[in-house]
């Protein structure tokens, strides 16, 4: 069986690090950090965790900056979300790129999805 590794992307980076700084002040930042560490696991034992997100809806940011071309979306607590793709390197290891962890707000930007 292929390794699977999980990576977060720079901007991923960015929002688990606040959410790591916040966590021991604030229980939000500390149940959302919590919800993505045990997704984190989750993905490594099941690469297709996450919910797929259609081809069509795949937005062009990400198909641009990472190739992506398969999409996964994982609810967290406080309707935030993570994002990521799967990659093959090599038939030796799975990658999990987490694109992005998100507040519901953005998600809605990203994805082109409007209030009513």
């Amino acid at each position: 069986m292929k390794e699977v590794r999980v990576i977060l992307s720079p901007e991923a980076e960015e929002v688990y690090k606040k959410l790591n700084a916040e966590a021991e002040n604030n229980k939000q930042s500390r149940m959302i950090l919590k919800a993505i560490n045990n997704k984190i696991e989750f993905i490594k034992s099941n690469i297709h965790y996450g919910n797929p997100i259609a081809k069509s809806l795949i937005p062009e940011e990400y198909r641009k900056k990472y190739e992506a071309n398969n999409l996964f979306r994982i609810e967290l607590p406080a309707f935030w979300r993570m994002i990521y793709t799967l990659t093959n390197n090599e038939e030796i290891e799975i990658i999990a790129f987490v694109l992005d962890i998100i507040d519901h707000p953005e998600y809605n930007k990203k994805f082109g999805y409007r209030k009513k």
